[in-house]
């Protein structure tokens, strides 16, 4: 039997869903660029679908070129963090640990402060990386008056800055308590990946009447493969080697933006580096929060 957790949403003076719910649900630009067809939506994965490499790798790299956390930082936490991936993939009784994990580096962080520096960092360092094609493929939703969510593991803010700058409709993400304004560090629900992607999508087509048969959903990544079967339409992009063999064999379109030896290089970033600044991020920020000394 499939999950379900409870979701609470906001909405504005149109109806529109604004706000916040258990499952990192953000829509900040509710109305669509066409006429419009409330019945249908697509939903992107961001992580080499959306953009070159992982979103948290860029974020990360921005704070290390602002001096959030020194390279010594990153090649110690690194190592905690590429094996910590290792077991989590091999044993999966170890997700508590990673939800343990997976937002420690804004405890204490001002949720401002965070919001200004994703703004900051995806205008230096993740705009230049969206990938055209997939761009292209959400404008087609909008120009038929459907709304778009981003739905990532990343922290929700990220997401949201992302959703912001693209001019989509939202974003659903992982989740950070807040308190008084500021992270402590623990997570609200599940971390936004794998079949918690389903359950989020699922829920938010309940809350926005959305027939789930009329929408669509795009990824890169074998992990996404039940939010892609949960629509009626699921679209292979730039995928790894397990999705394009299931996109195949049920006969998913299939869109590869990468060429030749620049679409291996793009992939470390999402694995080995993002991993490794990931790592960083998490572990190292929560020690070194230098913005807090200045």
């Amino acid at each position: 039997m499939a999950r379900t957790r409870k979701v609470t949403v906001s909405t504005d003076e149109h109806g529109h869903t604004a706000g916040w719910s258990s499952t990192g649900l953000d829509t900040t630009l509710p109305v669509p660029a066409g006429p419009a067809d409330d019945g249908a939506a697509g939903f992107f994965d961001v992580d080499n679908t959306v953009m070159r490499g992982a979103s948290i790798y860029w974020f990360a790299r921005g704070l290390a070129s602002r001096n959030y956390f020194t390279t010594s930082d990153l090649v110690r936490f690194a190592w905690q963090q590429l094996r910590f991936r290792v077991l989590a993939t091999e044993h999966a009784g170890n997700m508590s640990q990673a939800k343990e994990a997976a937002l420690a580096f804004v405890a204490g962080w001002r949720v401002e402060d965070v919001e200004r520096l994703t703004e900051e960092i995806f205008d230096e360092l993740m705009a230049p990386r969206i990938w055209a094609g997939t761009r292209a493929l959400a404008q087609q939703h909008l120009d038929a008056g459907q709304r778009v969510w981003l739905v990532t593991a990343a922290p929700v803010e990220i997401g949201r800055v992302i959703a912001i700058r693209l001019g989509l409709t939202g974003a659903i993400g992982t989740v950070a308590e807040i308190h008084d304004g500021v992270y402590t560090g623990r997570l609200v629900g599940d971390l936004m990946h794998g079949p918690a992607k389903a359950d989020a999508v699922v829920q938010l087509a309940t809350v926005e009447g959305l027939d789930l048969d009329r929408c669509a959903a795009y990824s890169d990544s074998a992990n996404d493969l039940p939010m892609l079967s949960a629509v009626g339409r699921a679209v292979a992009i730039n995928p790894d080697g397990a999705l394009l063999r299931v996109a195949r064999d049920r006969g998913w379109s299939v869109y590869d933006f990468r060429t030749g030896r620049k679409a291996a290089r793009i992939a470390v970033p999402s694995t080995v580096a993002a991993g490794a600044l990931a790592g960083a991020v998490t572990a190292g920020l929560a020690m070194r929060r230098r913005w807090q000394t200045r």
